[in-house]
């Protein structure tokens, strides 16, 4: 079989007629067997600089990524364009495993994805050893670097490739690095002498804007009304993601929520609500927007802080893939500092927390020391630290420490987990059997998958069973409450939001002990970058230029439409009170207004009005009447 042209394949499986730069490049790259470490901003089409190329070339694809999330979403995409594709993450057996493994080396598949803690397992390592591999691409890079963003010490595994596979090249892809957590990858992954590709960090069509004001969502209504286009508001915590979303749909914004809590059929109908825009603004947790490509976002928008640079440019850089004009608009407040600093900086766990989370967490569900290992656990996380007493975001921050650490894999999604146990004796259960053949299958595909179930209650997999057995799911449950009518089972339904899948062996004191100065450097660089935000929110520097030195590329000249260096601002971060005053005296000759009427008027910032009548007030120049207008004494 002859070799593709790059060109051939984007058009006949993506649909595209030519390559962004620098696509092309680091594409004749890796096609002439030469590693590559890649730099692209979100939305720069990373994905293509190795999908293209393995699709060019006999053999298959290894791709290591950390999010089974993304990999689903990706192995889903090239499924959709006839490219065969599986995935290896957690929660299978070591049959449904050892199957896949064969499936990759025999079944003609062009990608493999696996997440890192894979590369830990030898059967995974000796399977791989015997794949046509024509291209290694390990994504998220950044997660090798105990100087990134969200280092995960199981990417160090990742170096391992190039021992087992020496003959196939390596392609190391992020969005966001240092030029310090650059050197830090090429060294892991043994490719220091490789080209780097990167574009400039500076997005032509994206205007930065920060700004200070006290009612975000006046704030947030007023702009959307503003842009005609779709948009996305980050927020913390999923409650508020629900309040802001119904006080944008109040003020006339048409507005849905998303946030890690929602079911799977949740989240998919509001996605496709946004998507094809039924819905023009997305309020959302950071749980939304890995995967997500929707070209024609006019406005990204932060309502609360974001934890970092690196998390603020990739969710800004999800505006204006289109490449038109689009927003990357921050709204804060002083009260947001202080926030910043509760979430962020006192609720970054330390070795001793994570000690005492992991033996509750242990305790909580009943798991014996020495075991866990490769078992999944459902968990209702309030119920669990109000349990304990546990503070809620430190704890949150400690299991995603875990997960990051390979010492549990954390995944949040609302569902309701069915308990059951048999209480018949086998002859009776034979006999019900007999007696309702059509339940046979479910029954004895029940007992081969879930061994001790007439002992103890056992967690049941429904959407397992439903693929087993080809049914709908809807239908395993309605089969399982029969059962519980007939006095067959015992049925009990839990409601949790939380799945952990242990990785290794309860140990206690030995698990932390071994990753305890990874938990303090992680602290530390936590902190650094909360620090780099707080920075960010004053400095006076173009925000293009400082987004470009902080990743290393230097700083550059004014963009010239940012909000610390756009036309007409003049030369202070903030009006003089000399100006202030004028306008707002201006705007009270027509007659009494609010504070709002004289913001919107004068084009002020809130935050800036607000303190300059506060002024007046005390001067009496001005007075209050009693619908709490302003008024000229």
């Amino acid at each position: 079989m002859r070799s593709k042209n790059p060109e051939e394949v984007l058009q006949t499986y993506w649909g595209y007629p030519s390559f962004r730069e620098p696509q092309k490049q680091i594409i004749d790259h890796v096609l002439g067997g030469d590693d590559a470490m890649v730099l692209l901003p979100t939305g720069g089409g990373k994905s293509l600089c190795y999908q293209v190329p393995a699709m060019c070339k006999e053999g298959i694809c290894v791709v290591i990524s950390p999010l089974v999330a993304l990999i689903n979403d990706q192995v889903n995409q090239l499924k959709e364009k006839g490219i065969k594709a599986l995935a290896i993450t957690g929660g299978i057996s070591p049959i449904e495993l050892s199957d896949r493994l064969d499936n990759a080396i025999f079944g003609n598949y062009k990608f493999l994805y696996l997440s890192p803690e894979r590369l830990q397992q030898e059967l995974v390592l000796e399977r791989l050893r015997q794949m046509p591999v024509n291209l290694i691409a390990v994504d998220e890079a950044h997660c090798i670097s105990q100087w990134g963003n969200d280092f995960r010490p199981a990417y160090r595994e990742c170096g391992i490739l190039r021992e087992i596979l020496p003959e196939a090249p390596l392609i190391a892809l992020t969005a966001t690095a240092t030029s310090r957590v650059t050197e830090d990858i090429k060294k892991n992954l043994d490719i220091e002498h490789s080209k780097t590709f990167s574009t400039d960090f500076r997005r032509p069509n994206l205007r930065y804007w920060i700004r200070e004001c006290e009612d975000k969502y006046h704030e947030c209504a007023k702009i959307f009304s503003k842009l005609k286009g779709s948009g996305i508001v980050y927020i913390r915590s999923r409650r508020k993601s629900v309040e802001f979303a119904r006080e944008l749909n109040a003020r006339g914004i048409d507005a849905t929520f998303f946030h890690g809590g929602l079911t799977a059929a949740e989240k998919k109908d509001k996605l496709a609500a946004w998507m094809q825009g039924e819905v023009r603004v997305m309020v959302a947790t950071n749980a939304f927007g890995m995967g997500i490509d929707k070209a024609d976002v006019q406005c990204v928008l932060h309502a609360d802080l974001p934890d970092s640079i690196e998390n603020y440019f990739q969710e800004a850089g999800r505006a204006g893939r289109d490449n038109s004009e689009a927003w990357a608009i921050m709204l804060y407040n002083k009260g947001d500092l202080e926030t910043l600093e509760n979430q962020f900086v006192r609720t970054i766990p330390d070795t001793a927390f994570i000690t005492l989370l992991y033996k509750k967490l242990c305790n909580y569900l009943q798991i014996a020391y020495g075991g866990g290992s490769g078992e999944q656990f459902e968990l209702n996380f309030n119920e669990f630290c109000n349990t304990y007493k546990l503070n809620h975001m430190l704890t949150y921050n400690g299991l995603q420490l875990l997960d990051r650490n390979s010492v549990l894999r954390l995944s949040e999604q609302f569902h309701k987990t069915k308990r059951v146990q048999f209480t018949v004796s086998n002859h009776k259960l034979f006999s019900y059997m007999d007696r309702n053949p059509s339940s046979e299958a479910l029954i004895q595909l029940i007992l081969r998958t879930y061994g001790g179930i007439f002992d103890i209650m056992t967690p049941v997999n429904t959407d397992l069973l439903a693929k087993r057995t080809g049914m709908e799911e809807k239908r395993i449950s309605h089969w399982l409450e029969k059962f519980k009518a007939d006095g067959i089972i015992e049925l009990e339904v839990y409601n949790s939001d939380t799945s952990i899948t242990f990785l290794c062996p309860r140990e206690d004191q030995h698990t932390i002990n071994s990753i305890a100065r990874d938990i303090e450097v992680q602290r530390k660089n936590k902190i650094d970058r909360v620090q780099k935000i707080k920075e960010l929110l004053v400095t006076d520097t173009c925000l293009t230029s400082f987004i470009s030195d902080y990743f290393g590329q230097g700083k550059t000249e004014p963009c010239g439409k940012c909000s610390v260096c756009h036309p007409g601002k003049g030369q202070s971060k903030r009006p003089t009170f000399a100006m202030l005053r004028n306008a707002i005296l201006n705007c009270l000759q027509q007659g009494p207004r609010s504070s709002r009427d004289i913001t919107t008027v004068t084009e002020f910032e809130e935050v800036a009005i607000l303190d300059a009548l506060e002024l007046l007030l005390k001067e009496e120049v001005i007075k209050l009447n009693q619908r709490n207008e302003y008024y000229r004494s």
